[in-house]
């Protein structure tokens, strides 16, 4: 397969759907991580020093430029596949298994991925913006804080923006919503990105589908739950 092939086949475009869908999960195991660090209850001391690491080193800047490149780059090319699929499809089948076929989820990833890129614009308007771009989504409006840490640094203390953003309980919801669209999305994706870069045998396989469902309700929830903490004050 070559270079240009690997944008224009289908099978290329599914290949790198794998490859960035799979650089994708593993970011969502760092910023899961790093975001749990709020149900420490030290007024987040702890989150804001890890926010404050990943934000001022050269190497995970450089990191996020690869991450937003791998976003976009997966979002058009999963279009491109939706667009593909559904030209062939004009004609319906003759028998419509529904779910005996594939699930639900798997049908609607076009459906879900939409959902997901509106609740990330809203994700990153509430948050990269402001900790990236001063001055803009009132960045200026944050507390900056000192910690004695071994960074030494002063930084603006993001948590209490987390605090401020999830007090409206319409946020909330949508936060929650985005959550569950990116839970199903993965619970077709995970296998899916695996299949793809070639792992085909049963006993894997089986061992992937319950990884990647367990993957999809654990980091999910904890995702969904943390603006609902924050909303419903359990944690300070």
């Amino acid at each position: 397969m070559t270079f240009k092939q690997m944008f224009t086949s289908s099978i290329g475009k599914k290949f790198v759907m794998a490859l960035t869908g799979i650089s994708l999960i593993l970011f969502l195991i760092v910023h899961v991580g790093l975001n749990a660090t709020i149900w420490a209850n030290d007024g987040g001391r702890m989150f804001n020093a890890g926010a404050n690491f990943m934000g001022s080193m050269l190497v995970i800047r450089l990191m996020e430029i690869g991450l937003f490149a791998g976003i976009i780059l997966h979002i058009i090319q999963g279009y491109l596949l939706t667009v593909e699929n559904n030209s062939r499809r004009k004609v319906g089948y003759a028998v419509d298994y529904g779910n005996r076929g594939s699930k639900w989820y798997s049908r609607s990833m076009g459906l879900l991925g939409t959902l997901i890129l509106l609740f990330l614009i809203m994700h990153i308007w509430h948050f990269w913006v402001p900790s990236r771009l001063g001055g803009i989504g009132g960045v200026e409006e944050l507390q900056v804080i000192h910690y004695e840490s071994a960074l030494g640094s002063e930084y603006h203390n993001l948590y209490a923006k987390m605090v401020e953003v999830f007090q409206s309980p319409v946020v909330v919801i949508l936060y929650v919503l985005g959550c569950i669209s990116l839970a199903y999305h993965l619970m077709h994706g995970f296998e899916s990105a695996f299949r793809t870069i070639g792992i085909h045998n049963n006993r894997y396989l089986i061992m992937l589908r319950m990884l990647g469902r367990g993957f999809s309700i654990v980091v999910c929830a904890a995702f969904a739950m943390m603006p609902i903490s924050m909303y419903l004050g359990w944690v300070k």
